[in-house]
């Protein structure tokens, strides 16, 4: 089932995202996960993809086992930052021979070795580029594209980003995730933005739990994410204590997701990060509002 569909339904769902093991060694551990998580019937599940890595290999076979054994709508990840056309060109045609409707078209994280790279010699400078080449190559898949409700990284201001979105989206994304984010107001804010701004695709918020004081610095890095002083105090108080912090974490996520269903959010999609009791309690917790 293509995404787009999904999230016309006026019912409230989750989707739930996993990754692909880095190695062969822990394909089985990642692969149960992946199947427990799959067994809460999810609205729909990503994969994540590792480019030029051992990571992206699996993302297709985990993305067809789960379409396959369990009829999931399945997003299989795909970044283009250090690929070749060739290589592109092959990855999408085997994921439109293994029946994938949905692909999350991705620039990637710039490896070190090409960060003083001239850009305009890459083969795939911008997420921008992947979505023409999937839309000319394979018309019918379902796109998806990466937003940033803050700022991304990259861009000099807000305005900007929304510019390029903008040419992300007219150029053939069906509907956009974010990346994560602690404070709803930041959401509505840039929903309201890109809205005036012409951007009516559909946009799935993405919600990390945070179930470790050390995700924090990381999710920070990784997402210049503005963290309100009620997660700070939440961390403050409960970080040394791992399963005080564990619970907090997924209160706080399901704080947020409640929130965000009750201001006409249909879908909210879960970083679940391969653990199924975590994506197993978060959707306990709001069962009667899914009617599950």
């Amino acid at each position: 089932m293509k995404i787009i569909d999904i999230l016309k339904q006026d019912k409230l769902s989750l989707s739930f995202e996993v990754f692909p093991p880095k190695t062969e060694t822990v394909f089985e551990s990642v692969r149960a996960a992946t199947q427990e998580i799959a067994k809460l019937n999810p609205s729909f599940m990503s994969v994540t993809y590792g480019a030029g890595g051992g990571t992206s290999r699996y993302t297709l076979d985990i993305c067809k086992e789960l379409k396959d054994t369990y009829g999931m709508a399945t997003l299989e990840h795909l970044t283009c930052v250090s690929s070749t056309k060739e290589t592109v060109a092959q990855r999408i045609q085997e994921i439109v021979d293994a029946g994938i409707e949905n692909v999350m078209a991705l620039r990637g994280d710039i490896p070190e070795s090409m960060k003083n790279d001239d850009r305009s010699k890459w083969a795939y400078s911008h997420a921008v580029d992947l979505v023409r080449e999937l839309r000319e190559k394979a018309p019918d898949l379902c796109i998806g594209g990466a937003c940033y409700p803050e700022i991304h990284p990259e861009s000099v201001d807000q305005k900007e980003d929304i510019k390029y979105l903008k040419e992300k989206v007219e150029a053939g994304c069906d509907f956009l995730t974010t990346q994560m984010f602690f404070d709803n107001n930041l959401l509505y804010n840039f929903l309201y933005k890109i809205r005036e701004a012409g951007i009516t695709v559909p946009v799935v918020p993405g919600i990390m739990p945070i179930t470790n004081a050390n995700q924090v610095a990381r999710a920070i890095s990784l997402s210049g994410s503005f963290v309100p002083q009620r997660f700070k105090s939440l961390v403050d108080k409960f970080g040394s204590d791992p399963a005080a912090m564990k619970q907090a974490g997924i209160a706080y996520a399901t704080d947020q997701i409640i929130d965000l269903y009750a201001n006409g959010i249909t879908n909210v999609h879960v970083y679940s990060m391969n653990k199924p009791d975590v994506a197993a309690k978060i959707q306990a917790n709001l069962s009667d509002i899914l009617g599950k």
